[in-house]
């Protein structure tokens, strides 16, 4: 991952993402908060315990304060390439103070470390050849019994492709097939590697809503999320 990059876009980062979602009628705050409803109801649904939850790529903290309200109990780490991603998340979160920097390739704690490791649309910013290498070392950190949620775009969904296309802290951005990152989850270790489709329809379209938990089989909507297991 491009550390001088992140770092770059750090700083514009909230005013290009929110001009970028624009045309979705949302906020940045209803998707940061989404992928984390998302995730409880995973982990609910899954019967596991979250006592420490990592944020792989947490940039600057958009989901802290939803993993506030969803795992009020949980401890959360923030772990990122980007210094000045993660100085700017201390200064928007000032009583955070699990901080990872990601250095040399690895993350910088013991094995065993956490019960969940969460991912939002940052696996399409490393080099497709480095997915195994990072999906092994994220399992090495994880509990036995724990769980990876990867939430990505969906380079099946025209929109998304256009939103990414257009996005300047996407221009080396590589989408990811669910099939291929759920096959890399395997091969990385992961057990039952499973992938649920969501963000079906815009605002404009939010009557239409609470049947997206029924179409997690469709291949249509503008995000994915990858679940797999430590066994």
């Amino acid at each position: 991952m491009d550390r001088v990059e992140f770092d770059r876009f750090a700083d514009e980062y909230r005013d290009q993402h929110r001009q970028n979602v624009a045309v979705t009628g949302e906020s940045p705050e209803y998707f940061a908060e989404y992928k984390i409803k998302k995730l409880r109801q995973v982990v609910d649904r899954s019967n596991i315990s979250v006592s420490r939850i990592c944020d792989f790529g947490s940039g600057i903290g958009n989901s802290i304060p939803f993993f506030r309200t969803y795992f009020p109990h949980a401890s959360l780490t923030s772990a990122d390439v980007s210094e000045r991603s993660l100085a700017l998340s201390k200064e928007r979160y000032p009583d955070s103070d699990n901080y990872l920097l990601i250095e040399n390739d690895r993350m910088p704690c013991e094995p065993n470390s956490f019960d969940v490791v969460f991912s939002a649309c940052v696996f399409h910013h490393i080099l497709h050849d480095e997915h195994a290498m990072w999906l092994r070392e994220l399992h090495r950190i994880t509990k036995q019994g724990g769980l990876i949620a990867i939430f990505e775009h969906n380079p099946l969904n025209p929109l998304t492709v256009h939103a990414v296309n257009t996005c300047p802290f996407d221009a080396n951005a590589e989408l990811i097939f669910a099939r291929d990152l759920a096959r890399r989850l395997g091969d990385a270790g992961w057990a039952s590697p499973q992938i649920q489709y969501n963000l079906f329809f815009p605002r404009g379209l939010s009557l239409l809503r609470p049947i997206e938990s029924k179409l997690g089989w469709l291949p249509l909507g503008a995000q994915y999320v990858a679940l797999a297991r430590k066994p």
